[in-house]
């Protein structure tokens, strides 16, 4: 995948970008700092991405 394919795909909000690499879900939590998991596809992607390859930790009470 291209870096402009990645990028593109992480601007919005409403749209799941599939499939991440933990670098790119590191990005992805970045350029959505201010969303909620709650609304933000791209950011629960990216949590989801980096919560499977052991690079975040979730607090109990951000678990479902």
């Amino acid at each position: 995948m291209f870096v402009t394919q990645v990028i593109s795909t992480i601007t919005r909000c409403s749209v799941d970008p599939g499939e991440l690499t933990p670098e790119q879900a590191h990005r992805a939590m970045q350029v959505h700092l201010n969303c909620s998991v709650d609304v933000c596809r791209v950011r629960r992607r990216a949590r989801r991405t980096l919560v499977e390859a052991r690079r975040m930790v979730l607090d109990e009470r951000a678990t479902p």
